[in-house]
């Protein structure tokens, strides 16, 4: 039986970074395993760089170790870490050409014949015709594509990216993800990307660490982050989710009855990470993609057995693939609805009834005493990102 190999696993174990009284990173575990597209994500100044700079030996940790394979490496400088690290940078050299930026790893440690592998490098992040360009005659994309390929051609065990695609425009970024995301697949060694883009951790990792105030709130795929977050910070900063205040009513085999707002609602057990004592406290959380939204006058062919809350349309935004209402309601008061544009009810306009109403399997229940607005990005906030 061939055994896994684990070469390339990363392992911080009870790693911390303080300055003075504040802490930047509380003690983390955490295993990358090789292979593997891993994200920390966060917001500005939740400890993700920190962590990065920690793994590439550029920030000593206050305490606890880190291991790449079987090597502890906490005390070994920079350059003798199998790592190598992209930053949003480039940190390009302005009057060497492509090639030579690429072959400067190579050159630098005495290799003479550095032909074939510049070429092959180049030719996987798809820069073969532009090898003797200067990096101002090549596109953010493409420099950034140089940066990597410099990066890779040292056969690092790991490539951190710190905020890889951050000074790219938003087509741009787009493209490059996806891109980032065949490189890794093409090499297989693994990559750790640190980023405060949502969607951006979303579309290129296998598993999304979400950091928040130096400690990992929740680890997964990105798909069970966004099904099942386990905490209003998770629930709030991957996409957008209504959040009712609701108490316990009934609770019967694999159901959990709440009363919100005069009404009841029904969540599944399993999908709910509160404590569930009669009477106690729960925020019943769904996503605005999950909701329908009926006109009050057609409210009689709702099917039962669904969940169902009243309101009136408060506003809405058409932006093409969806309509973005926001919905006045006595459980929650601005329960966002994004209907997908495919038949558009034209009595659906601000000041109209709704029923508001969804499958109860796409309910998820979090701990009511925590700040329910955790997560929630204000504007401006994005700036200083």
């Amino acid at each position: 039986m061939m055994t896994k190999d684990t070469s390339g696993d990363v392992r911080l174990s009870g790693i911390s970074k303080t300055y003075g009284s504040f802490t930047a990173v509380h003690p983390l575990d955490l295993t990358v395993p090789q292979g593997s597209f891993f994200a920390l994500l966060g917001a500005s100044g939740c400890g993700k760089t920190t962590t990065l700079r920690m793994i590439a030996g550029l920030e000593e940790p206050t305490s606890g170790s880190v291991s790449l394979g079987d090597q502890d490496v906490t005390n070994l400088p920079p350059y003798k870490r199998p790592v190598n690290t992209v930053f949003q940078s480039y940190a390009l050299f302005p009057h060497l050409d492509i090639f030579e930026n690429v072959a400067f790893g190579l050159r630098r440690r005495g290799i003479k014949s550095v032909k074939k592998q510049v070429e092959e490098m180049l030719e996987l992040v798809q820069l073969g015709e532009q090898a003797r360009k200067k990096p101002h005659q090549l596109s953010g994309g493409q420099q950034q594509r140089v940066a990597v390929a410099r990066a890779l051609i040292n056969h690092p065990k790991v490539l951190l990216l710190d905020e890889p695609l951050g000074a790219l425009d938003l087509k741009l970024r787009r493209q490059m993800q996806l891109e980032l995301k065949r490189i890794q697949t093409e090499v297989g060694i693994t990559f750790i990307h640190v980023t405060h883009d949502q969607e951006e951790a979303m579309t290129m990792a296998d598993t999304v660490a979400v950091m928040n105030a130096g400690r990992v709130e929740q680890l997964g795929s990105p798909a069970d982050l966004y099904e099942n977050p386990n905490t209003t910070f998770v629930a709030n900063f991957l996409g957008t989710s209504n959040l009712i205040e609701a108490e316990v009513d009934t609770k019967s085999g694999d159901e959990i009855v709440l009363k919100a707002g005069g009404g009841k609602l029904s969540l599944p057990a399993a999908r709910c990470s509160a404590p569930t004592t009669t009477g106690g406290k729960v925020l019943v959380g769904i996503r605005p993609e999950k909701i329908s939204l009926t006109h009050a006058d057609d409210a009689g062919g709702i099917p039962e057995g669904r969940n169902r809350i009243t309101g009136k349309i408060a506003d809405s935004s058409f932006i093409g693939v969806s309509t973005q209402y926001v919905i006045d309601s006595p459980v929650c008061p601005e329960f966002e609805v994004y209907a997908q544009n495919i038949d558009r009810d034209a009595r659906l306009i601000p000041g109209a009834d709704v029923v508001l109403h969804w499958n109860p399997a796409h309910t998820f229940g979090l701990d009511a005493t925590q700040d329910i607005d955790a997560g929630v990005e204000t504007v401006g906030e994005e700036a200083s990102a």
